[in-house]
């Protein structure tokens, strides 16, 4: 991972704000849990940064070894082989597991950790880098998932019992906890000191006292795309950012192209017809919480966010913009 001074605009998604002077902070760039990695911090001494990005780091990879369904030897893969009995777990997968519930509950089951099976079956069983361009000709069976009622966990304790044949992915918060454990981290780190941002793909969480006129933080489908001077740009004074998409993590399974966005009623991609949705919220779990939900819900997604006041930019299959609640209209950003 590199470091250096950087425009505070990090690989990824969006948010609010209009007074966009420019400041120069500094920035460390790598990869972790599968996806690009950014860490920018309100301070131009190097030493910052490295301070920050050791923090960061240490956090991104208790979750990778607590979260990760690639990883055999993960907290995660461990909970789901002993499926059938109740297990005790430590409190960051205790944490994750009642953040994917909770998102269960609010979405009404359109974000449900029970997908892990479904999302072998359409071809992710191994890290995004590691799939083939074709997995081969096979037939994919979809069926609906087993559902998110059927995991108990009781705080008290981290007590979780996965029945057998339930298999957990936490895909849809576990990157999006990582960013706001890893920025308050970062911020706790400098001693309170400025403000940092922690970008991890398309889920971007700030910490601390945001640079004079917010993070300002460019609008990208894929996360790893180079920074351009077309792309709508705004500004995020606070809170967090999340963007899913069904156009980056592509695959052919069996001849069938699929993503990893599974929708648990059929247990298959959702079919939708968003490529990207953006959302705004008070943290980056609950943010991608109604990203994701929204890529699920479909036409359903516009009045489902606008009730719960959640700023979101939504990208249909033919390119439209639709522009949810408060969302800002693009800003100018001085070169």
């Amino acid at each position: 991972m590199s470091t250096g001074s950087r425009p505070p605009i990090p690989r990824g998604a969006q948010a609010g704000g209009q007074d966009m002077r420019p400041q120069t902070l500094t920035a460390a760039d790598g990869r972790a849990l599968g996806t690009w990695v950014r860490i920018v911090v309100t301070d131009d001494d190097p030493a910052a940064v490295a301070t920050a990005k050791a923090a960061v780091d240490t956090v991104l990879r208790d979750v990778d070894s607590t979260c990760s369904r690639f990883r055999k030897d993960s907290e995660l893969s461990r909970l789901n082989a002993g499926a059938g009995r109740e297990l005790a777990v430590s409190p960051l997968l205790g944490r994750a597991i009642a953040e994917a519930l909770r998102a269960a509950e609010l979405t009404d089951g359109d974000v449900d950790l029970t997908v892990g099976s479904a999302v072998r079956r359409a071809g992710y069983d191994v890290d995004f880098a590691d799939i083939p361009a074709d997995g081969g000709p096979i037939t994919v069976i979809a069926r609906r998932v087993p559902g998110w009622r059927q995991v108990a966990y009781a705080a008290a304790g981290r007590r979780v019992h996965v029945p057998e044949g339930v298999e957990i992915d936490l895909g849809a918060t576990a990157k999006a906890l990582a960013a706001d454990l890893a920025a308050a981290a970062a911020v706790e780190a400098l001693h309170g000191s400025g403000g940092a941002l922690v970008s991890l793909g398309g889920d971007i969480a700030v910490a601390g006292t945001p640079p004079t006129g917010g993070w300002t933080i460019q609008v990208s489908e894929d996360s790893g795309s180079a920074l351009d001077g077309v792309s709508e740009r705004i500004a995020l004074h606070g809170g967090a950012v999340a963007t899913s998409s069904t156009m980056v993590r592509r695959w052919v399974r069996g001849g069938v192209e699929q993503h990893h966005i599974i929708d648990p009623r059929t247990g298959a991609p959702a079919l939708t017809p968003w490529r990207l949705a953006t959302v705004i919220a008070d943290t980056c779990v609950d943010a991608n919480i109604a990203s994701t939900a929204a890529i699920i819900r479909g036409v359903r997604a516009e009045p489902w966010l606008a009730e719960r006041a959640l700023p979101a930019r939504l990208v249909a299959n033919d390119g439209t913009v639709v522009r949810v609640g408060r969302w800002p209209q693009p800003a100018e950003v001085a070169p």
